[in-house]
């Protein structure tokens, strides 16, 4: 990394910072497209901590070095994400909420830096094995670094530890050697390695069934401003978030209360039940998400965006990685790296064969049914949303950390400056969707359950991490108010509960975009343009949209 000396301009102070950021992160460099760390696991120990937070206080030093006022516009924009960003990490490495206490972290650190070198053909397949032989040689010490560090975990942290031990004792057993059969991958230290990280995750294992647990889930209050300051760049303090979160859950309950007399059922929950009974067969199911993401792109495109030339294919997952996804936090899609040349992108779907049981095929087609087709794996994800949004950030955007903030990483995006706009457009695209007939009254009824569970995700973050809420009572709030199974409910709290901050954005990136577009439409009557407004919008990347507000202000009504 270069010295203060060396950095003479801050694009040169800019390299320094993503060069410690991949260095220090390279499981999630992986991810991103940057792969001079492919052989590499995070380094926790007591050492490798210490020079990440000196590293984040040099960098922090000589940031001061280039002022904003010499700065152009988009270099104003990426000094700020960076400092945030460098503020947010030095609280994580010397706080108690990470890698001290949570053994997810090394859990899917470990699990997703073997796989991640799979899921994708961004190098030829020897270079991926040797990487993946180094990654799988580095488990065993990794691990036991960890049963040095870890203190007290809180308790549905270590259901969640446990669960992903499962998921790494399925890849690095079977798994891998399903992979080396069908990829005819020879080369003997690879079956060595996986043996070697196999028993290593049976050690882990046992390590959980004594390490002390607690009920305290919380970061702290000071931890959730931190994030939402510095990370989202909000104005609003927890308790207006709270409270705002509260209002649109209120008023959530009140239209689908309002929209059963569209319906037969009696109760919103039936309503809801009833769009299960929509689903394709399984001989249609692969072929359902590719006619619905052909129908939103044909509806979206000129009309609501500039329909990208960005190639995606429904497709089964793995069959090497499939009873691992089970236990892992494994997404269907997951954010292309930026910085590789990957096409078509894989959208990798839970397989519905013919072969498979009955009752388990009949369970699973009505899981993902033609509204969850249509609205989560298209609208949400596979089309519109984070599809449309990240081809914009990795080729249009003005800022370079907007270019790779929002790439999804082991547990969370790469940084949460990304969050808003990511997770904001996305519900933002599945709500424009209403307007056309790409949705039945039914699909469209569904989507104030959506901004329903976007709400109480407000409300949870808030109160979980200010200690109003024990992690069961937002497991139970969630079951309550928001329509969640226990099951679910218990996932989203681990979730919630580990990345203070995080579960806000949805709703406030959700209400961002659709009060940055109603201002504009005032302003500009006539003269508005919707797709225009779209375009400007996604130009920055996955930036906070606050901070994009006033920028496009200016220079779309300009």
């Amino acid at each position: 990394m270069n010295t203060a000396a060396d950095l003479e301009t801050f694009e040169e102070w800019l390299d320094a910072f993503f060069a410690s950021y991949y260095k220090r992160r390279p499981v999630n460099a992986t991810f991103i497209g940057v792969h001079d760390y492919d052989d590499e696991l995070p380094d926790f120990s007591t050492e490798g901590v210490a020079s990440a937070v000196d590293e984040i206080d040099r960098l922090r030093a000589e940031l001061d070095r280039f002022p904003t006022e010499d700065l152009t516009e988009r270099q104003q924009l990426d000094r700020k994400l960076a400092a945030g960003a460098l503020d947010i990490q030095r609280w994580e490495y010397e706080g108690t909420h990470f890698h001290q206490s949570n053994p997810c972290i090394y859990t899917g650190e470990a699990v997703f830096g073997v796989a991640s070198l799979f899921l994708t053909k961004f190098a030829p397949l020897s270079e991926r094995v040797d990487s993946a032989i180094s990654r799988m040689e580095a488990i065993p010490g990794f691990l036991s670094e960890a049963q040095e560090t870890l203190g007290p975990v809180p308790e549905h942290w270590l259901w969640r530890a446990n669960d992903e031990v499962s998921a790494a004792l399925a890849l690095f057993g079977d798994g891998l050697g399903m992979l080396a059969e069908t990829k005819n991958i020879d080369d003997p230290a690879f079956a060595a390695a996986a043996s070697e990280a196999y028993d290593a995750f049976k050690r882990f294992g046992k390590f959980l069934d004594s390490v002390e647990t607690t009920t305290v889930h919380a970061a702290g209050e000071e931890a959730l401003s931190l994030v939402l300051e510095r990370g989202h760049f909000r104005e609003e303090s927890p308790d207006e978030i709270l409270a705002l979160g509260e209002k649109h859950l209120a008023r959530s309950n009140e239209e689908l209360e309002a929209g059963l007399d569209d319906f037969p059922e009696d109760n919103v929950d039936e309503a809801l039940a009833a769009l299960a009974d929509d689903h394709p067969s399984a001989e249609e199911y692969y072929e359902r998400h590719t006619e619905c993401w052909e129908k939103c792109r044909d509806i979206s495109d000129g009309r609501f965006i500039d329909w990208p030339e960005y190639p995606l294919e429904y497709v089964p997952r793995p069959e090497w990685v499939r009873e691992a996804a089970q236990d892992l936090y494994f997404l269907f899609y997951r954010a292309p790296a930026p910085h590789d040349d990957v096409e078509p992108v894989e959208y990798l779907l839970e397989p519905v064969e013919p072969t498979m049981d009955e009752e388990r095929r009949e369970r699973r087609l009505r899981r993902w049914n033609t509204s969850q087709i249509k609205l989560n794996h298209v609208a949400h994800h596979g089309g519109l949303g984070h599809h449309v949004q990240n081809h914009r950030a990795y080729n249009v955007a003005d800022s370079r950390i907007g270019q790779m903030a929002a790439v999804d990483t082991p547990y969370r995006i790469a940084l949460c400056c990304g969050g808003t706009m990511a997770e904001g457009w996305s519900p933002y695209a599945s709500e424009l969707l209403r307007e056309t007939d790409f949705l039945t009254d039914r699909e469209a009824y569904s989507l104030h359950a959506t901004r329903r569970r976007m709400a109480a995700r407000a409300v949870v973050d808030v109160k979980l991490h200010r200690n109003e809420f024990t992690a069961d009572e937002a497991i139970a709030y969630y079951q309550d108010v928001a329509g969640m199974d226990e099951g679910g409910a218990r996932y989203e709290v681990v979730k919630n509960s580990m990345f203070p901050g995080m579960a806000a954005m949805y709703l406030l990136g959700l209400l961002d975009v659709w009060e940055i577009r109603r201002e504009l439409e005032a302003e500009l009557g006539a003269a508005f343009n919707l797709q225009e407004f779209h375009e400007s919008l996604l130009s920055s990347g996955s930036v906070p949209l606050t901070l994009k507000q006033a920028q496009l202000r200016e220079s779309y009504v300009n």
